[in-house]
């Protein structure tokens, strides 16, 4: 376990005080970072901090401001910000329990695990915990961090349990303001069909391990790439292959058709497992369509109206 928590405290529901500890449960994944370098000489840049007519100025000569109006401050110390009184400092009070589907997954955050503090918490800890699991219930509550007061959810997670930051109701745009502009219309049963084959043949359980960031791999190539190239210039091909042409009107079906196919093939080459193969023995449900022709044919103008709109 690590050795330092990112919060210590207390559980409280009702009159119970469980005394937990808090472990911030994700990292920063790998990264390729940029210095700013002074190309004649080869040396890095440096900032400093600095007073329009001043100058340079020490580290113990800044304080906090707030701007309460234009070019006035008040300035606080830190002593005096974390001397703020809140009981969500060091107490996390359960006030509210709701089901886990209720929390649109736009609100979450970040989450954390949450362990007993010691073996005296144990037992009210491993109570709270699986009478959560019982109800199905998630416990909502407000809970201070690092200089903030976050809406928090908790929920049982294997012998521990999870704390996830929930952001405010204002800081969530509302979706219907992206969305409104998008027609109300249901597609051709033949190409939902076939998008539906496609999805069940590329199904399979989800491991993380089988993702990695491209981009971070790319540029460390590039990097040795350029190492190797004694500082000259690295011009890469354009991709000429992949990119969307406006000129070109695209045949929705037949392009979900060339998918499948490609599809199957791939599963083929991989010598992957049939997990992504295993939707494919419903092929009925991609003949499905062909059942349906005879209402396509009372209304044989529908089918080439659909394709065109693609």
């Amino acid at each position: 376990m690590p050795a330092r928590a990112y919060w210590q405290g207390q559980i409280r529901l009702a009159l119970v005080s469980i005394p937990v500890e808090i472990y911030s449960a994700t990292k920063s994944g790998a990264q390729i970072s940029f210095k700013q370098i002074h190309e004649p000489t080869g040396k890095p840049i440096h900032y400093e901090k600095v007073v329009t007519g001043v100058g340079p100025v020490d580290h113990d000569e800044i304080m906090k401001g707030y701007e309460v109006s234009k070019g006035e401050f008040v300035l606080l110390d830190q002593e005096e910000i974390d001397a703020v009184k809140l009981e969500s400092k060091k107490t996390l009070e359960l006030t509210q329990f709701v089901d886990a589907s209720e929390i649109d997954v736009l609100y979450y955050e970040k989450p954390y695990f949450v362990v007993p503090a010691d073996d005296l918490a144990e037992e009210a800890f491993i109570v709270l915990r699986e009478a959560l699991r019982r109800s199905k219930k998630v416990g909502l509550g407000q809970l201070a961090m690092r200089g903030r007061e976050y809406v928090v959810s908790l929920k049982p997670c294997g012998r521990g349990m999870v704390l996830e930051t929930l952001r405010y109701a204002d800081e969530v745009n509302k979706a219907q303001n992206y969305f409104r502009e998008i027609p109300d219309a249901q597609p051709d049963p033949e190409l939902l069909d076939l998008a539906q084959a496609l999805i069940d043949r590329k199904t399979a359980p989800f491991d993380p391990q089988e993702y990695h960031d491209r981009y971070v791999d790319a540029l460390k190539q590039l990097v040795e790439r350029k190492r190797k190239a004694n500082g000259q210039k690295i011009v890469e091909d354009k991709d000429t292959g992949g990119g969307r042409s406006g000129s070109n009107v695209v045949d929705l079906m037949a392009a979900l058709k060339k998918s499948m196919e490609r599809s199957g093939a791939a599963n083929d080459d991989d010598g992957k497992p049939a997990p992504a193969r295993k939707p494919a023995a419903k092929k009925p449900a991609a003949a499905k369509p062909a059942a349906k022709k005879p209402a396509a044919a009372s209304a044989p103008a529908k089918k080439p109206a659909a394709r065109k709109r693609a």
